[in-house]
């Protein structure tokens, strides 16, 4: 819990300076997450569907539509531009 002289939205052991401190565990977990999932031979496509639908409900807890929607157009802004297209060294074009 903070100590209360956080301002509001700002989590605890949140550095101004950069992402929040879990965030490297948060991502880990996911990691894990799709991982096992994969070992399960559940499809890429149904594993980044799942993750996508569980990440929009969680922005939804503390953004407003017109936030998310932001979040999704920078998203969609990065793929139009290529930025994911090389990461596995691939192309799916």
């Amino acid at each position: 819990m903070g100590s209360g002289a956080e301002p509001p939205g700002h989590e605890e052991g949140q550095n101004d300076a950069g992402p929040p401190a879990d965030l490297s565990h948060a991502g880990a977990v996911v990691d894990k997450a799709i991982e096992y999932m994969a070992g399960q031979h559940i499809s890429d496509l149904a594993i980044a569907s799942a993750l996508l639908g569980g990440a929009i409900g969680m922005l939804s807890r503390s953004l407003g539509d017109q936030a998310i929607i932001g979040v999704l157009e920078n998203a969609i802004s990065s793929v139009r531009a290529g930025e994911l297209r090389h990461i596995d060294g691939t192309s799916r074009a």
